[in-house]
């Protein structure tokens, strides 16, 4: 009955798409990256899922790595994959910057980072930061973080010396004592933490979603490889859920990091928010002035229009409403 459901209101949804639909090409190959921070891909890609899914058509499904957002939507905008795994805030940035991203599914929810220095070091504030180095991948949650935390603590961004590396190079740096603090992502970061890296500054209020994205025309042309792609991360969501334990093991595999490792991230991670909606926006809204103050976003960018049109949940409600139906 689930899947009966969920074919009939996927068909009456993709008819209000069929004038553009049927003009498109037939898909020989969907692009998707995976990433150690989406526990979710991880999942959908040991176990090939997709593979399973597009077979019928003759599509194949082809994955690449993403190490950060920033790394995601380079992918995405040159044209290296179909989907992006990033953060709200940084599809967001994409999108107010000319990017014709969406965002079609939410697969986590979660405070993206920590300001973290090492186990030994004499740093107990933020305030003690000022004049040093911390590390953050810049166009990321992390670095994101960085700057609402610096703000909180009426500080500039301009008060410390941002070393702009990516998320495993930050910890490595950290840990080298080349740089003072880091901005981390997990699991990196709980893989630091375990090591024993301090956190000196937390903050649970910068709660954000992150998104499952794609390109307007792309959801526009091919919305049944969507629905499939979004369909997959559905249930790899609800299998992490419903198996923490077999999930974090599979997670472990696959990054080959250790199971305590990922048991601690999967703990910071809040998987109950798959359809991005007005909390997701509201979450970005605080950041968007120190976006504009850093540069972050173009001087003409339009924020309301592209904040205003950055989510189409279409697809990710019918598949999340025909999985609660009881079987």
């Amino acid at each position: 009955m689930k899947k009966t459901a969920l074919r009939v209101g996927l068909a009456a949804l993709f008819a209000a798409w069929l004038p553009v639909a049927v003009q498109a090409a037939p898909l020989k190959e969907v692009r998707l990256d995976y990433a150690f921070y989406s526990p979710e891909s991880l999942v959908i890609k040991h176990n090939g899922w997709l593979e399973k899914d597009f077979a019928p058509s003759g599509t194949e499904v082809r994955w690449v790595l993403s190490r950060g957002s920033n790394n995601s939507l380079e992918f995405l905008n040159s044209g290296a994959s179909n989907f992006a795994l990033t953060s709200s805030i940084s599809a967001f940035v994409s999108r107010a910057n000319g990017q014709p991203v969406k965002a079609v599914y939410s697969y986590l929810w979660y405070v993206p980072s920590a300001i973290l220095v090492q186990a030994d070091s004499p740093y107990r504030t933020l305030h003690d930061l000022r004049g040093k180095q911390i590390a953050a991948t810049k166009g990321t949650d992390p670095y994101f973080f960085l700057l609402r935390a610096l703000a909180a603590e009426k500080l500039e961004p301009g008060d410390v010396k941002i070393v702009h590396l990516q998320h495993p190079e930050g910890r490595t740096a950290l840990e080298q004592g080349r740089v003072d603090g880091w901005a981390g992502l997990d699991p990196h970061m709980a893989g630091a933490q375990l090591a024993g890296a301090r956190f000196i500054y937390e903050n649970p209020a910068f709660g954000l979603g992150a998104f499952l994205n794609t390109q307007e025309r792309f959801l526009s042309e091919q919305p049944q490889a969507v629905a499939t792609v979004v369909t997959a991360y559905e249930r790899a969501r609800r299998w992490i859920v419903a198996n923490p334990q077999e999930a974090a093991q599979l997670i472990a595999g696959e990054t080959q990091l250790p199971v305590e490792v990922i048991r601690l991230q999967l703990g910071r991670y809040d998987f109950s928010k798959p359809l991005p909606g007005q909390r997701h926006l509201e979450a970005i809204k605080p950041v968007i002035p120190l976006l504009v103050a850093d540069g972050v976003l173009r001087r003409n960018a339009d924020s309301e229009a592209a904040l205003a049109s950055l989510i189409d949940a279409r697809i990710a409600k019918q598949v999340v409403e025909a999985s609660d139906e009881p079987r």
